[in-house]
């Protein structure tokens, strides 16, 4: 193995893998924040309001980040790249 392949499996094992699973902890701790606020602030019309734009924004964040990994699944599949 060369050590340039070496180091892009380390940089994704130890860097990119990592940041992905904390990017998708990020945008499902916006969604439940969105949640609380909307909950716990219901009496509020802008507590609700400012609930539901965080709900909306955490789930956009969730959706994208799931559509990337499903075209990269395909992507990978199809052209035969190991995944």
């Amino acid at each position: 193995m060369s050590s340039l392949t070496y180091l892009v499996e380390n940089i994704e094992t130890f860097i990119i893998d990592p940041l992905i699973i904390l990017l998708f902890a990020l945008a499902l701790l916006l969604f439940l924040w969105g949640l609380a606020q909307f909950i716990l602030k219901a009496g509020s019309d802008e507590g609700k309001k400012e609930g539901k734009q965080h709900m909306l924004w955490g789930i956009i964040g969730i959706f994208i980040m799931v559509s990337v990994y499903g075209i990269l699944r395909v992507l990978t599949n199809t052209f035969g790249i190991p995944f």
